[in-house]
């Protein structure tokens, strides 16, 4: 199934299934007001969701609307938590080598996780608003899933099955605020700005071959202010979405709604590029002994699109503008 939520005025909005070409919706607010409510109680919506959205490819349900007729938010526009890995091992090597920091004990026998703010994700045309010029504003594209009912200590079967969606993100990071709050031991507060998600929830079914071993099998595409900054592919991910639930479940249960993030998609190839600014200046600080891209600058755009093999769009796109509310550098 393919999932969307429609802004309302409301906090959580309203739930609408997606046609599998992405051209078509249908409401199921008479079956789950939200999509919160859908993971809430899973086990007797997901049937009665799953005959819709078939009738709906069917072409045989009414009071259909297109999707590019809606104006849509997050599809789970605010979670009970909001828990994001750093999964991908090629960048972390990269920064390494550019800030000549010394390697983490054990990153490749337990992941890095860190508690994020899951109270208000954007919508995939969400402006981003970046404070202050100064804060070294970025994207970061990554993969997510959104669980079910973890109960703790879930071995990885448990972990797996508790997958009930999949999706795209852009998680934005300042850039000049992280050093501090990284020397202090504890999480990101100031360093991390509101995540946004590209439009559709799918269900890991949706994804076919594309969804193995508990990763996405997809490119990721991402364009800066319409030039090509990076095709960087889901399969290089070190540790699997199953680990990565399991790993925050050792010690405590999670509820229904948990989205889990895969952390910046990076690849070894040089020349599929990045998924975020930081990498880049990485690899020239490497190659050139200082970097020169700038980070985001008032009126840029980025947009990301994860796509299979074929061309095919799986999410939707995000699509923001940056907007600088000081630019006085």
């Amino acid at each position: 199934m393919k999932f969307a939520t429609v802004k309302t005025g409301r906090p959580d909005g309203s739930l609408v299934l997606v046609s599998r070409d992405l051209s078509t919706t249908v409401k199921v607010t008479d079956i789950a007001l939200t999509l919160q409510d859908a993971l809430d109680n899973w086990e007797a919506c997901e049937p009665v969701l799953q005959a819709r959205y078939e009738a709906l490819n069917a072409g045989i349900v009414r009071d259909t609307e297109p999707l590019g007729a809606l104006t849509l938010n997050a599809p789970l526009p605010r979670a009970w938590q909001w828990l994001d890995g750093s999964c991908f091992m090629n960048h972390g090597h990269l920064m390494q080598k550019a800030f000549h920091l010394d390697p983490i004990e054990d990153a490749d026998k337990y992941p890095l996780m860190y508690q994020g703010a899951g109270d208000n994700f954007s919508g995939p045309k969400d402006d981003i608003v970046v404070a202050d010029a100064t804060h070294g504003a970025d994207f970061e594209g990554e993969f997510a899933v959104i669980t079910g009912p973890v109960p703790m200590g879930s071995a990885l079967q448990q972990a797996q099955q508790a997958i009930r969606l999949v999706v795209m993100l852009n998680d934005i990071s300042y850039r000049t605020l992280a050093p501090r709050e990284m020397k202090t031991g504890f999480g990101f507060v100031q360093a991390k700005g509101a995540t946004a998600f590209a439009p559709i929830a799918v269900t890991p079914d949706e994804l076919g071959e594309n969804w193995r071993n508990s990763r996405v099998h997809l490119n990721m595409v991402i364009h800066r202010d319409g030039k090509p900054f990076g095709t960087v592919h889901g399969q290089e991910m070190y540790f699997g979405f199953d680990q990565l639930i399991a790993h925050a479940a050792l010690t405590r249960s999670l509820n229904p709604g948990t989205v889990v993030g895969s952390g910046t998609v990076s690849n070894e190839g040089p020349s599929v590029g990045q998924a975020c600014i930081a990498e880049l200046r990485a690899k020239e600080m490497i190659a050139n002994g200082a970097s020169s891209t700038l980070f985001l600058q008032h009126g840029e755009v980025v947009t990301l699109k994860a796509t299979d093999d074929a061309g095919n769009s799986l999410f939707g796109e995000i699509r923001q503008h940056v907007v600088v509310e000081n630019q006085h550098v």
